[in-house]
């Protein structure tokens, strides 16, 4: 288990797995390099919103002042027209030098040798958690160094709470528990705000309930791990409230986006990953957003674990080896980084980055709350199946139907484990 406590307060130094990558350091071809009269060009991308793109973009001012050799091209787009892109690339031979990446998408580049092996250039992994590093690599080598950490919980602004005469949840509830508060918060409320969105919907927070009931989302050789029956009690959870204003309607969801129904005001209470914060209050405009642990019928089990949010890898095409491992390097490693970003891509992985970020407000709240879950934290998983990208977005688009009433629960679950068997399949 990891001890968040420990992670926040001492350097992870002399493990296995920084030893390999640092030991692997400096042995691939540097590539293409730079003057600073001739600065080579590296290509970045990310996704997220206006803000993220913000800091990243000062970010990478700071890097280019620290580094004159080397100029970065950086562009985003949301969450999934990133990975759309990515696609189209990769299928054309032809992925950005260095990568913002999500753990859901590592294993279907890595294993189709679309990343570089990072062990083989100069990246310092000795101020990282290493419980966190085996998230990045796969059959033994190194595609992706975490930049940061994230948990799932429970936000609710209760500036919207105190008017409906709403005591404020401590997070230690029952899933009927949790039910009973978004129904008295969509009850009590005028019609433009609703309890939350559909928590069944969200493929991770059907991953923890998994996990609090001891059932592994996949098994070793690639294979849902779960039966259709575990799907169809989980989204029987919600069943009774889908058309009632606990829950906000999915043509409502569709509407507000790509803004979230919480990031819209349209709802008090959101399911998902913490580092959401600062996006959640520049879209919001709120003033004082909460965290609370997610909800289980087993006190002792919270199903919680700390995910890398996201990692930085780079291309195997990339010519320009030595400058993408530089500016990797630099992005999980400086304290200046830190201090842009704060927790916006998560708590910094790096103690390095830790020391040097100074957590007030909000992002103060985000270390707070993992720190206050660290006794219940399980160890960061490995990088998902091939194809887990897929099953991602299968489970989220047919949990979309289920509350469009296109399907009934039977129906929804069928055509889950019909999708999933086909990718599984594809990419056996």
């Amino acid at each position: 288990m990891i001890n968040r406590r420990n992670f926040l307060t001492t350097v992870a130094l002399g493990t296995a797995s920084a030893a390999f990558l640092s030991a692997c350091g400096g042995q691939a071809s540097p590539g293409k390099t730079g003057t600073a009269e001739d600065p080579i060009t590296i290509n970045y991308t990310w996704w997220g919103n206006d803000d993220r793109a913000e800091r990243t973009r000062k970010a990478i001012a700071l890097f280019e002042s620290k580094n004159a050799d080397i100029k970065v091209n950086g562009n985003f787009t949301d969450f999934a027209g990133y990975w759309q892109k990515r696609a189209t690339e990769a299928a054309g031979g032809g992925l950005p030098d260095v990568m913002q990446f999500d753990l859901s998408y590592l294993r279907d580049y890595g294993q189709r040798n679309q990343l570089l092996d990072l062990g083989t250039v100069d990246i310092d992994t000795s101020a990282l958690e290493p419980s966190l590093l085996p998230s990045g690599q796969i059959r033994g080598k190194t595609f992706g160094i975490p930049t940061s950490t994230n948990a799932f919980a429970v936000y609710y602004d209760p500036d919207k709470l105190a008017p409906l005469g709403i005591v404020e949840p401590d997070g230690s509830w029952t899933y009927d528990e949790f039910n009973s508060f978004i129904t008295e918060v969509g009850s009590k409320s005028d019609s433009a705000l609703y309890g939350s969105t559909d928590y069944t919907g969200v493929w991770w927070m059907f991953n923890i309930w998994l996990r609090q009931n001891n059932i592994e989302a996949f098994t070793d050789d690639g294979k849902l791990g779960f039966t259709k029956d575990d799907l169809t009690t989980w989204w029987q959870k919600t069943e009774s409230l889908r058309g009632t204003p606990a829950l906000i309607p999915e043509e409502r969801v569709t509407q507000l986006a790509p803004k979230s129904p919480f990031g819209s005001n349209a709802t008090a209470t959101e399911v998902t990953w913490d580092n959401f914060m600062a996006g959640y209050i520049g879209d919001s405009g709120a003033k004082n957003l909460k965290l609370v642990p997610v909800p289980s019928d087993d006190p002792d089990n919270l199903g919680l674990f700390l995910k890398p949010s996201m990692l930085m890898v780079a291309s195997a095409k990339t010519q320009a080896k030595d400058a993408s491992a530089r500016f990797i390097d630099f992005m999980v490693n400086d304290p200046e980084v830190g201090q842009i970003f704060k927790t916006s891509r998560g708590v910094p992985a790096s103690k390095t980055q830790r020391d040097g970020t100074t957590f007030e407000g909000t992002d103060k709240i985000v270390v707070d709350y993992e720190t206050s879950i660290a006794d219940y934290l399980k160890d960061a998983p490995e990088p998902p199946i091939v194809g887990f990208g897929t099953l991602e977005t299968s489970f989220k688009r047919i949990s979309g139907d289920l509350n469009y009433k296109k399907l009934d629960i039977n129906g929804a679950v069928d055509t889950f484990f019909k999708e999933a068997e086909d990718v599984i399949k594809q990419n056996a």
